[in-house]
């Protein structure tokens, strides 16, 4: 695994969010958003290579805005997330081990949208990885609408009662917008 940002300046971002859209219709937008600002900037959109939910907004609107975008997706998923065609990179994998592995490898950081379990297995998965010192790279949760808070604070309340350390905590990156987030991922 990378431990270190690389040094040029066209980064990766990898993307942890749902392959559904939610009930909601400002969460395909956030999606598109973040897809949006991660081209605008010339960084590369890493993510797990799905067409549906906000997986397929997220990756569509990077293209539309002329960014690149590599899609890790494992084979047992290619039908059910129906993998998406249109990207500049779609890495079959034999697994969802190797997907990760390879998500992380090629990302310089890792912002998080709401999805579900894969997406929340995904992410602590991830800072776990940090924490341990298999990479430095910075992690960020985007919070639109307040939809980490009950994490954010579970979190804390780990901190409180002496399972977390603070330093640890403090890792993590959380803002309320896609610009705000992205901004802050590499200061």
């Amino acid at each position: 695994m990378n431990t270190h940002i690389r040094s040029t300046d066209s980064r990766s971002v990898c993307v942890y969010m749902g392959s559904r859209s939610g009930h909601a219709p400002h969460w395909q937008q956030l999606a598109e958003a973040v897809g949006e600002g991660i081209a605008r900037r010339g960084w590369r959109l890493v993510y797990g290579g799905g067409h549906t939910g906000l997986m397929g907004a997220c990756a569509s609107a990077a293209l539309a805005a002329g960014g690149e975008v590599v899609g890790i997706i494992p084979d047992h998923l290619v039908e059910r997330e129906v993998a998406h065609t249109g990207l500049t990179e779609l890495l079959r994998v034999p697994d969802m081990h190797t997907r990760k592995a390879q998500m992380a490898a090629r990302s310089d950081g890792f912002v998080t949208l709401p999805g579900g379990i894969g997406t929340f297995e995904e992410f602590f998965e991830t800072w776990t990885w940090r924490y341990l010192g298999l990479h430095r790279k910075p992690i960020g949760l985007l919070n639109h609408a307040g939809f980490f808070d009950p994490l954010l604070q579970f979190l804390d309340n780990t901190v409180e009662a002496g399972f977390l350390n603070a330093d640890t905590r403090a890792t993590l990156i959380s803002a309320d917008t896609p610009d705000e987030l992205l901004d802050a991922l590499f200061d």
